[in-house]
């Protein structure tokens, strides 16, 4: 227990699925929450909850894609808990999705918006206050989509997830020896709201859980657990992976 007794983490796409998990998982071993969304009141269902249960959270709405938001953020983890340890850019979109040639323009940039150029807006000012403590840990959440397996009519999200994963590369790699890991993790289908729009009729659930060896889908629970793996000290020599927490999905096939 405790493995991140005091640490100030946090957590972007935190009003549902894997990121309200993750911060309640997170805040149950001792970190100072600071959660970020679109949503004020799942924001505030998150902070009362975490807060009920003895623990410790604050909650800022905004849009990731923009960086006055993203800068707001860093800020509030270091002015009300002291400063930044962890974080985990969790925030993410599927995007227009379909063919290829039939995707626009819009769609296409709206799609790595939120999932590419958020992620680096968020190390963008995460990074200068992790280095104020020493080091932490920055945690980005790609996908098996694009890395392992070509999905069609996924081609906006796969092109987001996958560039998230040479972002880790280079971060890692440009601050590793100031202390700071840098890692994406890779779930598999997840029944998160997002995970449902792949799952969306008992026939469409059953497929997907097919494709995994484990033939189910993760809850966020279990993702949480796999973030809290390279947020702690558990991970301390781990950096510049893609963690792959996909239910054996990259390996098995029917």
């Amino acid at each position: 227990m405790n493995a991140l007794l005091d640490k100030v983490v946090i957590v972007t796409g935190a009003s549902s699925g894997i990121g309200y998990a993750t911060s309640k998982l997170f805040a149950r071993e001792g970190a100072k929450i600071v959660a970020a969304a679109r949503r004020q009141p799942e924001l505030d269902a998150l902070v009362e909850e975490v807060t009920q249960a003895g623990g410790h959270a604050v909650a800022l709405a905004g849009d990731v894609k923009d960086e006055v938001f993203m800068k707001a953020v860093v800020e509030l983890a270091t002015s009300r808990f002291g400063g930044l340890d962890v974080a985990f850019n969790n925030a993410g979109t599927l995007g227009e999705m379909g063919a290829t040639p039939d995707v626009s323009l819009l769609g296409w940039d709206e799609t790595i918006r939120t999932n590419l150029t958020s992620a680096f807006l968020g190390a963008k000012y995460q990074i200068p206050a992790m280095l104020d403590r020493g080091g932490g840990s920055l945690i980005f959440t790609s996908t098996f989509v694009g890395y392992t397996i070509g999905f069609p009519g996924t081609a906006a999200y796969a092109a987001s997830k996958a560039g998230l994963i040479g972002l880790t590369q280079t971060l890692a790699s440009e601050f590793g020896a100031k202390g700071i890991r840098v890692n994406a993790l890779l779930p598999g289908g997840t029944d998160t709201p997002m995970g449902r729009i792949f799952a969306n009729t008992p026939e469409a659930l059953s497929y997907v859980q097919g494709l995994h060896a484990l033939r189910r889908m993760a809850s966020p629970e279990e993702i949480a657990k796999s973030a809290l793996y390279l947020a702690s000290d558990a991970s301390s020599f781990t950096t510049g992976t893609a963690l792959l927490a996909d239910g054996g999905v990259s390996v098995h096939r029917n």
